[in-house]
């Protein structure tokens, strides 16, 4: 069901807003709709720097360029053939078993 749009007190109609993209789901954000300055956008964009962006209770998250994204991906995917390789032939546990040992 849509939102209802809201009057103001001056009586101006208001549209709803969407809801904030990383409320919503873990989608890409626009530039636009962070507080990250445009000088460390573009430290990351154009010069590769790697950020840290600490929060009050020390948690850190890193802005990172594509790149370095994209070779985290390819390492990733290269270690999982690696495992699929060495793995190749044992037998497969049936679903079954797995849930009863672990309890489910």
């Amino acid at each position: 069901m849509p939102a209802k749009s809201k009057t103001t007190k001056a009586g101006r109609t208001r549209k709803p807003q969407k809801p904030h993209p990383a409320k919503a789901s873990a989608a890409t954000l626009k530039a636009s709709e962070t507080r990250i300055p445009p000088r460390t956008f573009n430290q990351v964009v154009y010069q590769g720097e790697r950020v840290p962006v600490e929060r009050r209770d020390g948690d850190t998250l890193y802005l990172v360029p594509r790149e370095d994204v994209e070779l985290l991906r390819r390492l990733e995917d290269k270690a999982d053939v690696a495992i699929l390789r060495k793995r190749r032939g044992e037998k497969a546990i049936p679903w079954e078993q797995v849930k009863r040992e672990l309890g489910l």
